[in-house]
């Protein structure tokens, strides 16, 4: 996806770990691309549905081009998340890709089988997680060929 002169590439990124959220800005902030990109933040599920359909104080949020959604949050789990945002025809095209600690196969499967997009197990070194927020940047942003809204 090449950069967009009229707005920047727009991730919402929905974690309720301070030391992941720091980290992932920090990786996103500190990477030089070519690509204008904004990190939103939401620290739970319902702040996350929030931003995403736009009610109380997100009522001007922007549509994120990506999620990066950790599966274990308060009040409204990632799972319950992702299936609302797949059930809904204007959001299910956004890709959401899940960044968990968790290696449990079942975890993996129902991922999948709620149509997230892709599924990280957080690493947990520093520099490997800079890495891996470098490479979903470069694949996301550069690689792949996302649709328009």
């Amino acid at each position: 996806m090449a950069t967009r002169a009229s707005h920047p590439i727009e991730i919402l990124l929905v974690e309720d770990n301070p030391g992941d959220i720091r980290l992932t800005q920090e990786a996103f902030g500190h990477h030089p691309s070519g690509n204008h990109l904004k990190l939103n933040v939401t620290r739970d599920g319902v702040e996350a549905s929030d931003f995403l359909w736009r009610r109380g104080e997100f009522a001007t949020a922007p549509r994120p081009d990506l999620i990066l959604l950790d599966l274990n949050l308060p009040k409204k789990n990632g799972r319950e998340l992702l299936q609302e945002i797949k059930a809904d025809p204007d959001l299910r095209r956004i890709p959401v890709m899940v960044l968990s600690t968790s290696r449990a196969e079942q975890d993996l499967q129902k991922a999948y089988n709620l149509h997230a997009n892709c599924y990280i197990t957080k690493p947990d070194r520093l520099d490997e997680f800079r890495d891996m927020v470098r490479t979903i940047e470069h694949f996301w942003f550069n690689v792949v060929t996302l649709p328009s809204d």
